[in-house]
């Protein structure tokens, strides 16, 4: 008197892929959510040139980069800033780092005038830092 389960009793050794699909999506969702954030600094319009040449060290988390999206507004990393503090906190981020680590990179926006990215430039040298980026983006052939 034994039941019969319809499988005869023996092990399946077929994969059930299910799991590990749901598995996938959910990781997926979680990484098209987070990548978004993990964006360093503020968002600025910068200005699109033909042939940028790509400095990798902007995308490390130990860059420093100014940020000027429009006239009389910097931001270093995240934080808003005054013009005056602006070469006291780049001086002390700097201070530490060796002489070929001490990079400022400055984003300047299309909104923000000459003025105000020539100020950062001399913010920065005041600092005496004289190693200086200047970022852009990266025109497509077929912008204008």
């Amino acid at each position: 008197m034994s039941m019969s389960t319809g499988g005869g009793g023996s092990y399946s050794s077929d994969i059930n892929v299910t799991p590990m699909v749901d598995v996938m999506l959910v990781l997926l969702i979680i990484f098209m959510v987070v990548t978004p954030m993990l964006q360093s600094g503020v968002s600025v319009a910068i200005p699109k040139t033909l042939n940028p040449d790509e400095d990798q060290n902007i995308n490390k988390e130990t860059a420093i980069v100014v940020a000027v999206p429009e006239t009389g507004v910097y931001y270093v990393g995240r934080d808003k800033i005054d013009r005056d503090r602006l070469t006291e906190k780049i001086q002390g981020l700097l201070e530490n780092r060796k002489l070929e680590d001490r990079v400022v990179y400055i984003k300047g926006g299309q909104m923000a005038s000459y003025g105000s990215v020539v100020d950062t430039v001399s913010a920065i040298r005041e600092a005496g830092i004289d190693r200086i980026g200047l970022v852009t983006d990266k025109k497509k052939t077929d912008e204008k």
